[in-house]
């Protein structure tokens, strides 16, 4: 059996696209700051400003994952939060 594909609603979609594009934007940045030979403490900086960024995109997808998922009367509840767990862990 195929796992049932789940997206994003249309409002969540475009916020969590908005914030990637930004994410996207301080990467060509911080991609400069290396060519320029920028000082290293800026760079770590901007790097953790992009790890926490990615950090609230991912929970924003999780939490519609989440909510859709707990929503669901076809799986187990506990199979559904051991997946939900996997995912959050990254080993699924």
């Amino acid at each position: 059996m195929a796992d049932e594909v789940r997206t994003l609603a249309p409002q969540r979609r475009d916020d969590v696209l908005v914030r990637l594009r930004r994410i996207e934007g301080q990467v060509r940045g911080i991609q400069r700051m290396v060519e320029e030979g920028r000082d290293c403490r800026e760079i770590i900086t901007q790097v953790t400003a992009i790890k926490s960024a990615l950090a609230s995109v991912n929970s924003i997808v999780l939490q519609c994952y989440a909510t859709g998922c707990l929503d669901d009367s076809q799986q187990p509840r506990e199979h559904t939060i051991a997946e939900l767990i996997a995912l959050f862990q990254g080993t699924k």
